[in-house]
């Protein structure tokens, strides 16, 4: 007879992959929150608001082991908590890149402003929490990533590609981070990059984009998450993809930062918190 007991949770949690997910708290961040829990995934997750943060952390808790340090990714310590907690689940293996802001302050109703008004400060923050955070981030992961032959996933949007009225600032940001992402790719061939534009989704930050609109007829983030998950499951080449193509039998990357085809609608995409 089979004397050998069964696995614990805790004997699990020594074995299981360790996703490090920014901007986890709502939207496509906590959609593949969920779905790399019930695939087995341990997670770190961040968001800046504590609240939604903590929602988050007792959903997903109830399946996986998680830890949840609130705080901005432009914030040099917060990052620093993110990798040490990483390191204590046993090191990650996923870092995804999903946290971004439209403009790096409230628009409070307003529209997006043009390149000609955007007041430089927000500019600012829009560049340090949409590129700096996630270099900085991807840094402090890399040690961990290699060792694991792991991959990064960075949050894009057609807004880099294409040349939308308002989107400006934030375009720019993710061309920028598109960029670096095959800067990184090109600098670490023992892990995958990939930078993924979801398209557009139903989320609070596209309803911010668009003040007063019915977005409503745009997908749920929960549709984007089986795209993401196939780049893991089938590591495809580094490069730069659509949710869109990666849906697709044979989902095909291009080169960063090349600008990709404008997707099925005419609005841009803005993920992220």
């Amino acid at each position: 007879m089979d004397t050998a007991a069964a696995p614990t949770a805790t004997d699990r949690s020594q074995t299981a992959p360790v996703a490090v997910v920014t901007g986890a708290s709502r939207g496509l961040g906590l959609e593949l929150a969920r779905a790399l829990a019930r695939d087995g995934w341990q997670l770190v997750i961040t968001a800046r608001n504590t609240a939604e943060l903590a929602a988050a952390e007792a959903e997903l808790a109830a399946v996986t082991k998680v830890a949840a340090p609130a705080g901005s990714v432009v914030d040099d310590d917060h990052r620093e908590r993110l990798a040490e907690a990483a390191a204590a689940l046993g090191g990650a293996s996923l870092l995804v890149n999903n946290a971004s802001t439209l403009t790096g302050y409230d628009l409070d109703g307003a529209p997006l402003p043009a390149l000609a008004d955007f007041p430089l400060p927000g500019l600012l923050e829009t560049f340090e929490v949409n590129v700096l955070g996630p270099i900085a981030l991807t840094q402090l992961l890399l040690p961990q990533l290699r060792v694991r032959r792991g991959a990064v996933l960075n949050v894009s949007s057609d807004a880099a590609v294409e040349a939308y009225p308002g989107w400006g600032g934030y375009g720019a940001s993710k061309a920028a981070l598109d960029h670096a992402s095959a800067v990184l790719a090109a600098e670490e061939p023992a892990i995958a990059v990939w930078a993924v534009d979801p398209g557009d989704m139903r989320t609070r930050m596209h309803q911010e984009a668009f003040p007063g609109e019915d977005i409503s007829d745009r997908p749920l983030p929960a549709t984007v998450v089986p795209a993401l998950l196939g780049l893991l499951r089938d590591r495809p080449a580094a490069g730069r993809y659509r949710a869109a193509d990666l849906a697709a039998v044979a989902p095909a990357a291009v080169d960063l930062p090349a600008a990709g085809t404008r997707p099925a609608t005419a609005a841009p995409t803005a993920a992220g918190e």
